[in-house]
C-alpha cells in the first residue's frame, strides 16, 4: 500500500503551486473511460430497446443528445475538481477575457442556444425532410451548434442551428408522412378537355410510388396565352426524391399525349415586315 501511495503522489510535472501527479492522471483517465462507457451503454439501450411510447426515432435521438451533454458536463467538472482547479477563482480572474471571448463567439452562442431549443422542442427531428433556403434536405444529425443534413444530390450540408429556428423552414415530415404534389401542363386550344383529364389521372395511376390513389385529382385551371392549362395533384411518400417521381409521370403524360394526338403547344413568333418612306424595313414581333 505504501508503494501505491508513493506512486500516486509521484509528481510528473509542476506549474507553480499546481502539481500534476500520477494519481491525478489515473483518476482523469478512469473518469474519461467511465464517461465514454456510460454514454455508449445509454445509446445502446435507447436504440435497441424501443419502448411503446410516443417517442419516435427523432425524439429518442434528441433525448440521448441531451443526456450525453449532461453526463459530459458532470464528467468535466469532476476532472477539474480532481486536478484541483478552483472554478470560482478561475472565473473571477478571467472575467474580462471571458467578456471578450463572449463578444467574439456571439454567433456560436446563438447557435448553441438554438441547438438546445431544437433538441427540447422536437419540432425538427433526425430523419425529417426540410426545405431550407430553397433546398430540400434530410436531417442526419442535430448537434448543439450545427446540424448535418443531406440534399437531393447526396451532398452533406452543415446547417447552423439558428438558421432553422429564426428563418422560415418548411418541414415536410412534421404532420403526416403523406404529402400532396402537383404537375402543371398545357395543351393546345381545341383539345378534348375530358380526354386530357383522363390521361392525367391514368398517368399518375401508372406510377408505383403514388399513394392514396382515390385522391388523385386532375383539373382544368385556366385559359393560358397559348394553351389550355391543367394541373395534376397526387400524394406520395417519397418526399425526398419527389422530383424523380414527377419526371417519371411527365414522361408517361408525354407518351399518352402522343398516343392520343394531344398537342402540347410552344410559344410561336410571327414576324411582320413593312416598308416605310425611307426604303428601310421595319420589323415587328408578335408572340403567341
Amino acid at each position: 500500500m505504501e508503494s501505491l501511495d508513493k506512486f500516486s503522489e509521484f509528481v510528473i510535472f509542476r506549474i507553480g503551486d499546481f502539481a500534476f501527479t500520477a494519481g491525478k492522471v489515473i483518476t482523469v483517465a478512469l473518469t474519461l473511460l467511465i464517461t465514454i462507457l456510460v454514454v455508449w451503454l445509454i445509446k445502446l439501450l435507447m436504440i435497441r430497446k424501443r419502448s411503446p411510447s410516443k417517442f419516435d426515432r427523432g425524439n429518442i435521438y434528441a433525448l440521448f443528445q441531451i443526456i450525453k451533454y449532461v453526463i459530459w458536463i458532470i464528467s468535466i467538472l469532476l476532472i477539474l475538481e480532481t486536478l484541483g482547479l478552483k472554478l470560482n477563482a478561475l472565473l473571477a480572474g478571467s472575467a474580462a477575457l471571458l467578456v471578450g471571448i463572449g463578444l467574439g463567439l456571439q454567433n456560436t452562442f446563438i447557435n448553441f442556444i438554438a441547438g438546445i431549443i431544437l433538441l427540447f422542442e422536437g419540432s425538427i427531428k433526425v430523419g425529417d425532410i426540410l426545405e431550407v433556403d430553397g433546398q430540400v434536405v434530410r436531417i442526419l444529425k442535430i448537434g448543439l451548434r450545427t446540424s448535418k443534413a443531406i440534399n437531393r444530390d447526396d451532398i452533406v450540408i452543415i446547417l447552423p442551428n439558428s438558421l432553422m429556428t429564426s428563418n422560415k423552414v418548411i418541414n415536410w415530415s412534421h404532420q403526416e408522412k403523406k404529402t400532396r404534389f402537383r404537375i402543371k401542363v398545357g395543351v393546345a386550344y381545341g383539345s378534348d378537355v375530358n380526354l386530357v383529364i383522363k390521361i392525367l389521372k391514368e398517368s399518375a395511376l401508372e406510377h408505383p410510388e403514388i399513394t392514396h390513389r382515390e385522391s388523385i385529382l386532375a383539373r382544368f385551371i385556366d385559359f393560358g396565352n397559348s394553351s389550355l392549362d391543367f394541373e395534376l395533384l397526387f400524394f406520395s411518400d417519397n418526399v425526398f426524391r419527389i422530383e424523380n417521381v414527377k419526371s417519371d409521370i411527365r414522361r408517361i403524360i408525354n407518351r399518352k399525349f402522343i398516343e392520343n394526338n394531344v398537342t402540347i403547344p410552344f410559344p410561336q413568333v410571327d414576324l411582320h415586315f413593312r416598308s416605310d418612306d425611307t426604303g428601310f424595313f421595319e420589323k415587328t414581333k408578335h408572340v403567341t
